[in-house]
């Protein structure tokens, strides 16, 4: 058991420094390192485990993010509100499902999360954006199926809500990742507490996670300024090796 936390810890220490040096998807690595390292052989265990620590580094980040003003809070509160009725479908839907189907079809989600870590952002939009009704109808449905994914896979959906939010919006690259942290708090937790009520969590595992993620998150700090100039060449590698985990996954 000792082993056991202490690799969940090594896997947290890993995805903290990724999600803080990348902004994003380094969550996604959390169920496949507490398969194929931990050695968690109940898929949905690991799902749970890995939305339980998503959604604590989220909302740390949240905290930071809110104290920055960086926080669209209107828009952020109906996309999570509309979010967190599909995560809560799409975790009770993953309970459902077979394993091993459910792992490879994680592999799919990670390789398209990569894709979408490849593709260049810009960052015009209005930062001074207000929400409306005609916002709202567009927020929703694009929370839902946001919503749907990050229950059905356990991940935070950072890759949709953000876009999501932009294009319906009209907000900035810096508004849109700061706000999506609301809805990936919501999501994690959401799904966790889903899986945690049929006792399909394991609160050890999830706490090693949480501490390594704190330490990563920690020790990224001082690399942020020096890997500034090859951010871009260091996110896509890291894409394509979220892609070959996802590959390995899938044709394992």
């Amino acid at each position: 058991m000792i082993e056991s936390l202490l690799l969940a810890a090594l896997g947290g220490v890993l995805i903290g420094l990724l999600l803080t040096l990348f902004g994003g998807g380094g969550s996604v690595l959390a169920t496949p390192w507490l398969i194929y390292v931990v050695g968690v052989v109940d898929t949905h265990a690991a799902i749970a485990t890995s939305a339980a620590a998503v959604a604590v580094n989220a909302a740390t980040g949240l905290i930071a993010q809110a104290k920055a003003g960086r926080v669209k809070w209107p828009c952020a509160s109906v996309f999570a509100t509309a979010g967190l009725i599909g995560s809560v479908l799409g975790a009770r839907l993953a309970m459902q499902v077979d394993g091993d189907f459910l792992i490879r079809a994680f592999g799919v989600a990670m390789i398209a999360i990569a894709v979408s870590m490849l593709i260049p952002r810009k960052n015009e939009g209005n930062p001074a954006v207000r929400l409306t009704p005609t916002m709202v109808w567009k927020l929703a449905p694009v929370g839902l199926v946001a919503g749907l994914a990050a229950g059905f896979f356990g991940i935070g959906g950072g890759f949709l809500i953000a876009p999501g939010l932009m294009a319906a919006t009209g907000m900035t690259l810096a508004n849109a990742s700061a706000s999506s942290l609301v809805s990936v708090t919501l999501f994690g937790g959401a799904t966790s507490a889903t899986y945690a009520l049929h006792g399909q969590l394991l609160w050890p595992l999830f706490a090693a996670l949480v501490a390594g993620g704190a330490v990563g998150t920690l020790a990224a700090m001082p690399l942020l300024r020096r890997i500034e100039k090859n951010a871009k060449l260091l996110r896509h590698g890291f894409a394509l090796l979220v892609i070959a985990v996802g590959l390995f996954i899938i044709f394992r």
